[in-house]
């Protein structure tokens, strides 16, 4: 049975939510990636029995490239009662920011940015030539993937490791199609735990692996290697580090294009401050930034709030809600590391009243474009993907209708 025919109407479900209206802001978190592209989770029930525990109420995908993983997320999430959201996120080229040096949301990488889609459509779709740009894409990843799996085995012939990395065992046996770098490093720190069974036997192994450079984390410390490896051997400087070849990348206005296409919001995901206060040159000046997305046609923005301080995210969260932006959180979850699904600024601190308030209502808003999509075939965007503003408040009303009619009903 298709996901949406199990909810009411649009009127039915205001009429229900007249009558059912909830009292609290429920818990939100609308970016995390999944075991799809790398996950620090296992699987799918794993992220949403974690967000049952910790009482979060609406919960997004958020995979690169991929909406593999939509079938699975809207059977799981509707069964513990939990809102999902259909995202997805992209690594785009603006060619005109690189040649002008501007970094964006890389920091390392002019030009090059980060850009989601939220809402897209469930079922998922795309048409051509979307569709066959974004598999060439996928295989260029893997591709370049590949390639560095292949550099770090000649890393480990060379040092007399005593075993190399299966590329094609990693792909089938650690990822859902798409291999990240970070599954290169699980998979190497993995061969190492079997191969070297002792504390010092590892500490010895990684300080001959990094040329002499000890290992800083505890052999104990998966996710600490698994950054460690990455960082000295698959960044730029390290023995495995291939640079990524053009193809890899879709330049920005296809990619809004194609989330445009998928049924989705093209949202664009501050890195905002960084643990010394800095910007990049891109979102500096949030009045600067606002202007540029608006002129590029992206209406929504969205926050890993742990990256943050509670300051910043206050500060730009407030002014682009005001500017008429979408505006969401999340947490991403796309290192090894496990962290709380629940919502949090930088070293722990709970997130304000006022950002809690905003995340709920950009998660409306993205829940009613969905359903309206689905229903109707129209939903927060017109078919030139410009937001119907004046529609925005209407809009959360209907979504804030749909979390609660899901989170008490849990239609499953």
């Amino acid at each position: 049975m298709d996901f949406w025919t199990r909810l009411p109407g649009r009127d039915e479900m205001l009429n229900w939510y007249k009558k059912n209206s909830a009292d609290t802001i429920p818990s939100v978190n609308a970016h995390l990636h999944t075991p799809y592209s790398f996950s620090a989770f296992r699987d799918i029930p794993q992220a949403l029995d974690m967000a049952v525990n910790e009482d979060v109420k609406v919960m997004g995908i958020n995979d690169f490239y991929s909406t593999d993983g939509y079938a699975e997320w809207a059977t799981e999430a509707a069964a513990r009662g939990i809102f999902p959201l259909f995202n997805i996120e992209y690594i785009s080229l603006n060619k005109g920011d690189q040649l002008a040096g501007l970094k964006v949301n890389d920091p390392g990488n002019p030009g090059r940015t980060y850009l989601s889609g939220k809402g897209l459509s469930f079922p998922p779709k795309m048409d051509e030539p979307f569709a066959s740009a974004l598999a060439t894409v996928r295989n260029e990843s893997n591709q370049h993937v590949a390639g560095m799996c292949g550099k770090l085995n000649d890393l480990l012939t060379t040092i007399g490791a005593g075993f190399l990395l299966d590329f094609e065992q990693i792909r089938s046996t650690m990822t859902k199609g798409m291999v990240r770098e970070r599954h290169l490093a699980k998979a190497l720190r993995e061969a190492v735990e079997k191969q070297y069974t002792t504390g010092d036997a590892k500490i010895a192994f990684y300080q001959k692996l990094f040329g002499g450079k000890p290992l800083v984390a505890s052999p104990d410390a998966p996710a600490s290697i698994e950054n460690e490896l990455r960082n000295n051997l698959l960044k730029a400087g390290g023995p495995a580090f291939i640079p990524e070849p053009a193809a890899a990348f879709l330049e920005s206005e296809m990619v809004c294009k194609m989330i445009l296409n998928q049924g989705g919001i093209p949202t664009y995901p501050f890195l905002a401050d960084d643990n010394n206060g800095n910007f990049t040159p891109f979102e500096g000046s949030k009045e600067q930034a606002a202007g540029i997305l608006k002129e590029r046609n992206i209406w929504s923005v969205e926050f890993i709030t742990t990256r943050n301080s509670l300051e910043v995210l206050e500060e730009y969260v407030q002014f682009f809600h005001r500017e008429g932006f979408v505006v969401t959180l999340g947490s991403e979850h796309n290192t090894p590391a496990m962290e709380p699904i629940k919502l949090f600024a930088r070293k722990k601190t709970e997130l304000s009243p006022v950002l809690k308030e905003i995340n709920y209502q950009g998660a409306c808003l993205v829940a009613a474009h969905q359903y309206l999509c689905a229903t109707e075939g129209q939903g927060y965007l017109d078919q030139n993907g410009k937001p119907f503003l004046d529609k925005r408040d209407q809009l959360v009303s209907l979504g804030m209708a749909l979390i609660t009619y899901l989170n008490q009903t849990n239609h499953a």
